[in-house]
């Protein structure tokens, strides 16, 4: 089936001026994995009348990790935190995501799970310059 991929991208092998920023994914790996469980280890799902909370804890772990981004790489890269979080009855959940345009790109992906709630983070790092 020709015509479903789109054509490869010619890559300079000059050298640049200046190198390209690269980003650390292991780096971000691990502190999203602590940053979950630090947050979530404890939770459980609310009642209805409180489902505030799941907002509140979808935008300090989304705040959390786009700040660590920008310490790990502060300049070249736009990010993009997408942060779920479900009552866990027993389905199990997973997270697979894979979008890269440039060598550089990256996504860096997290599934914490407890009695309560399932959450999957996954952050994209994508090159600007």
């Amino acid at each position: 089936m020709s015509g479903l991929r789109s054509p490869q991208t010619p890559r300079s092998t000059a050298s640049s001026p200046s190198p390209k920023p690269s980003f650390d994914t292991d780096l971000l790996r691990a502190y999203v994995k602590k940053l979950l469980q630090s947050t979530l280890q404890t939770c459980s799902w609310p009642e209805p009348r409180e489902r505030d909370r799941v907002k509140s804890w979808i935008k300090e772990i989304g705040e959390r990790v786009k700040e660590r981004m920008l310490e790990i790489q502060p300049n070249g890269f736009k990010y993009i935190v997408m942060t779920q979080i479900n009552e866990n009855l027993g389905q199990g959940g997973r997270a697979d995501m894979v979008c890269h345009w440039e060598d550089s790109d990256c996504v860096t992906q997290e599934v914490f799970y407890n009695d309560a709630i399932i959450c999957i983070c996954v952050a994209f790092a994508v090159r600007t310059v």
